[in-house]
């Protein structure tokens, strides 16, 4: 870990949007997949929500490793299970779905507490989730084609989610609590050692300014003598 490296861990944890979310419902392939998570982590999203059968998931994981380090993608049974909690928290659900009332994709105020919901390939958002959607957005078409790839649609969408939200300057300051940014950023700095901490139940240790463990034969002498701190 380089010092420069570790200070564009820190920029990027600073534009991450907690308020910003997205969720596919039965997306499955794994190329459109891995595109909107990639997509998501340039608009700053940092935790999304996927709605897919099993064995479409397993080859997404595969496909989509290194946009995994970056996004968090939690896998859901169904879009009701996804959707609900966020509602519930004061989210508002804009699905991307040419239904009655829909309106052009910019209309909508995407400073407030987003989700986009992105609806499968070739059947577009399935009626649970349409039921769940405070409101329906469309991408105007100019040619032939009566819809973009899934992939080009959210990217599209999130251009402008991100253009609104630069504006009111949501990313002109660290919008992450002080714990979650903490936690992500020595994930994302010390990955194996996180994943040896979380396996033995232990505390995180403390990063110095270049992301190396402030004192870490200090550390590992207390967890060889049982002193380490538990998480």
């Amino acid at each position: 870990m380089t010092a420069a490296r570790f200070q564009r861990l820190r920029q990027v944890l600073a534009f991450r949007q907690p308020d910003l979310t997205i969720v596919t419902d039965n997306v499955h392939k794994s190329r459109n997949l891995s595109a909107i998570v990639r997509t998501a982590d340039a608009a700053g999203i940092g935790s999304m929500h996927c709605v897919i059968p099993d064995k479409d998931y397993k080859a997404f994981r595969g496909t989509a490793m290194g946009s995994h380090s970056w996004v968090n993608v939690e896998r859901k049974q169904d879009v009701t299970t996804a959707l609900a909690p966020l509602k519930a928290q004061g989210y508002q659900v804009l699905a991307a779905h040419l239904g009655e009332g829909a309106v052009d994709f910019r209309e909508p105020d995407y400073t407030k507490p987003t989700v986009i919901l992105m609806g499968a390939e070739k059947l577009g958002v399935s009626p649970a989730g349409c039921a769940l959607a405070d409101a329906f957005i469309t991408i105007p078409m100019m040619g032939m084609v009566q819809s973009f790839n899934v992939s080009v649609a959210a990217g599209i969408i999130l251009a402008e989610v991100q253009r609104q939200r630069q504006l009111a300057g949501l990313y002109s300051k660290p919008r992450l609590d002080d714990e979650s940014y903490q936690r992500t950023l020595f994930e994302w700095a010390q990955s194996k050692m996180a994943d040896y901490c979380r396996a033995n139940g232990l505390a995180y240790p403390p990063l110095d300014e270049d992301g190396e463990l402030l004192d870490g034969l200090g550390w590992q002498l207390a967890v060889r003598e049982g002193r380490a701190p538990k998480a």
